[in-house]
């Protein structure tokens, strides 16, 4: 916790991996969110 973060470098983009980290999360979470049928929603 004493030492600077890891940063990730893209031409003019810089991000820590951390930061990279939760986006890639949030990025799963919202396509699982897409592709997983809706609770209580069946045709009969």
């Amino acid at each position: 916790m004493d030492h600077p973060g890891y940063y990730l470098h893209w031409g003019v983009v810089q991000i820590s991996l951390a930061n990279a980290i939760v986006i890639v999360l949030m990025l799963v979470v919202f396509v699982v969110a897409l592709i997983a049928p809706f609770p209580g929603r069946r045709r009969r």
